[in-house]
């Protein structure tokens, strides 16, 4: 066996089909697209969701649900997760990515209470839930929001 000798097996290769050039080729006049119509033509053809004219599947299923514009996606910060943290550490949002709890610096952080804290935490951050702003400040901890508003926590009445 030499080099020059290897050839693939046989029927692996296929003659590439020449249109077009001539009526010994086989595929010459039409060139394999038919006798004129859409497909005919050059630039011609219909998209791949086109179903012949009868209503698309798209039109004839009903509208569902609603997008509502001005929703905000909180990224999610459990107790949990910030029990990891020292006594007495300032956490924000870039103290969260550079800890991998949270991924993206544009959006806003959300704390929520699941899970227990055990030492006072500075937390400043966008939202937060009443149970967790609890937690936080029973734990010795401090929160505030960035918006500037108030974090609402249930009063003395309403724990109980």
């Amino acid at each position: 066996m030499k080099l020059n000798e290897i050839r693939p097996a046989k029927g692996a290769v296929k003659k590439r089909k020449r249109v077009a050039c001539g009526p010994g080729s086989g595929h010459g006049k039409t060139a394999t697209r038919g006798h004129k119509g859409q497909n005919s033509r050059s630039g011609g053809g219909v998209p791949p969701w086109f179903e012949g004219g009868q209503m698309p599947l798209q039109r004839r299923l009903p509208k569902r649900g609603f997008h509502n514009l001005f929703r905000v996606a909180y990224q999610v910060v459990n107790l949990d997760d910030l029990a990891r943290f020292e006594s007495g550490t300032r956490i924000n949002r870039g103290v969260l990515i550079e800890a991998g709890l949270v991924k993206k610096a544009t959006e806003p952080v959300k704390i929520l209470g699941r899970g227990e804290l055990k030492d006072g935490l500075e937390i400043e951050i966008d939202g937060g839930s009443r149970s967790a702003a609890k937690a936080i400040l029973d734990a010795g901890g401090s929160i505030s929001l960035i918006s500037g508003k108030k974090v609402s926590v249930p009063e003395e009445e309403e724990r109980q």
